[in-house]
């Protein structure tokens, strides 16, 4: 039987079920049929939405960069980040990726006019009186390797915190750290 789910994965839980020493994994917060897996990844340092299934079909449609789908993260960036570096992030940014030079997609990035509600963060992100950390909006329609925190250190503002908010339609309203949902084959 074909199973579909999402999580919202916490901030320094691996997007893996198998272990690795010293962290947490998918395995420590939920317990799934063992040939359930996630649909790509975030990093550790990262939260947000995962697509969890035993579908190949579905794995291979959401990996493969010949089926474009859009994902949209929200970023808090160190300063008060400007026009010019939201114009630079649009256009493309060249940042590294396995060693070689890639310029990114184009793509849309927006400032949040106010902080986007979201979960408190244990630790919390660190706080600097005199400098602002600003909140914007990134939709990629692709997912290189840290790809959203190599190209908001290349225009000068690094990522402090990143959650994946959406994959296509899917989105992680409703939906607290660690908590999972089944989903249907047509919601993806």
């Amino acid at each position: 039987m074909l199973r579909y789910y999402i999580i919202h994965k916490p901030f320094r839980i691996l997007s893996q079920f198998s272990p690795v020493a010293g962290k947490h994994t998918l395995k420590d917060i939920t317990d799934l049929a063992a040939d359930v897996y996630p649909v790509g990844r975030l990093d550790y340092e990262s939260e947000g939405l995962l697509i969890l299934t035993n579908d190949p079909t579905v794995n291979n449609r959401l990996l493969n960069p010949a089926f474009s789908h859009e994902r949209e993260y929200w970023v808090q960036v160190d300063g008060a980040i400007d026009s010019k570096a939201l114009a630079a992030l649009e256009a493309g940014v060249r940042i590294n990726i396995d060693g070689a030079d890639y310029t990114t997609k184009k793509c849309n990035a927006q400032v949040f006019v106010e902080a986007p509600s979201v979960s408190v963060r244990n630790p919390p992100i660190r706080y600097r009186k005199n400098i602002p950390a600003s909140w914007i909006r990134l939709i990629l329609t692709e997912g290189k390797n840290r790809q959203v925190r190599k190209m908001t250190a290349a225009v000068g503002f690094p990522t402090l915190r990143l959650i994946r908010y959406r994959i296509n339609s899917l989105t992680l309203d409703g939906l607290e750290p660690g908590h999972i949902r089944s989903i249907s084959l047509k919601e993806i």
